[in-house]
C-alpha cells in the first residue's frame, strides 16, 4: 500500500507551468471564458479511480505533454484538456495491467506528434487546435465511417494515422508548388485559404463552437465526438461569412 501514496497536489503543478508561461487560458467552452484547471481536472479523475500510482503517471504523462505543446505550439489561442484527459484515463483503465504501457506509449506519440507538426519542424503548424479538436480525426472518419467511427479521437489507433500523415505532407511539402505549403508571410505554415493569425483564429473556432460545429467538445469531460457533420465546408463557409481575410503567402 506505501507504494502507491502520492502527494494529492501534484496536479497543481502543471497549472503552475502553464502560469509560468504567462498563457493565456481560453476555453471554447461558450459558457466560459477559462479552461477547467489542472486541479479541477484531477478532482475528476478521482471520482474515477482509487488507483494512486495510475493517478501519478496521468499527471506524470500530462506534465510532458503540456510542456511539449507550450515548446512547439507557445501561439496557441485554445487550451482545453478535459476530454483529452478523460479519454486518456478511460483508455488506462480498460489497458488494466498494462495501464502504465498504455501511458507511455501515449505520452511519447503525443510529444513526438508536436515535436514533428510545431514550430520547430518542417511542417511549422501554428496551433495544435485542428488535432486537439477533432477536425483532422472527423476529416478521417469521413473517409472510412464504418471502420473508423468507433475510433476515439486520442486513441493510439489516430495518434499513429498523424505520425504517418507527417511523412505524406513532407513530401507533398518538397514537391509542391501550391500556395497552400508554403510558408506564409508571418513564417507558419497555414493550408487554408484564409488567414488564422490570432485575433482571426479566435473569432472563427468561438463562432463554430457556438453553432456546434466543433468534431471533439475537448472543454467538456463527457463530450461524444462527432464526425458526420461537414466541418470543412462549413468552416470555409464562416470564414467568409465573417470576413476574414485570405491568408498571404
Amino acid at each position: 500500500m506505501q507504494q502507491n501514496t502520492v502527494p494529492n497536489n501534484s496536479f497543481q503543478l502543471i497549472d503552475e507551468i502553464l502560469s509560468q508561461h504567462h498563457v493565456n487560458l481560453l476555453t471554447l467552452n461558450p459558457d466560459k471564458t477559462k479552461i477547467t484547471s489542472f486541479v479541477e481536472l484531477e478532482v475528476l479523475i478521482r471520482e474515477n479511480t482509487t488507483d494512486n500510482r495510475l493517478i501519478h503517471n496521468i499527471q506524470n504523462t500530462l506534465e510532458v505533454i503540456v510542456k511539449s505543446q507550450l515548446k512547439n505550439f507557445p501561439e496557441n489561442v485554445f487550451w482545453d484538456f478535459d476530454f483529452m484527459v478523460s479519454s486518456m484515463l478511460r483508455q488506462a483503465l480498460s489497458a488494466k495491467s498494462e495501464a502504465a504501457i498504455f501511458l507511455e506509449k501515449f505520452a511519447k506519440k503525443m510529444v513526438l506528434l508536436t515535436d514533428l507538426f510545431g514550430i520547430n519542424s518542417e511542417i511549422r503548424f501554428r496551433y495544435v487546435h485542428d488535432f486537439v479538436y477533432g477536425f483532422e480525426w472527423a476529416k478521417w472518419v469521413q473517409k472510412d465511417p464504418i471502420n473508423r467511427a468507433n475510433t476515439e479521437p486520442f486513441s493510439l489507433t489516430f495518434l499513429d494515422y498523424l505520425l504517418a500523415k507527417y511523412q505524406e505532407l513532407i513530401q507533398r511539402i518538397n514537391r509542391s508548388k501550391s500556395p497552400s505549403y508554403k510558408i506564409c508571410d508571418n513564417g507558419f505554415r497555414n493550408p487554408f485559404t484564409f488567414s488564422r493569425e490570432p485575433e482571426d483564429e479566435y473569432r472563427l473556432l468561438t463562432h463554430l463552437a457556438k453553432a456546434q460545429l466543433i468534431p471533439v467538445a475537448a472543454w467538456d469531460w463527457n463530450a461524444v465526438p462527432m464526425w458526420n457533420k461537414p466541418f470543412q465546408e462549413k468552416r470555409e463557409q464562416l470564414a467568409l461569412e465573417l470576413n476574414i481575410q485570405p491568408q498571404k503567402h
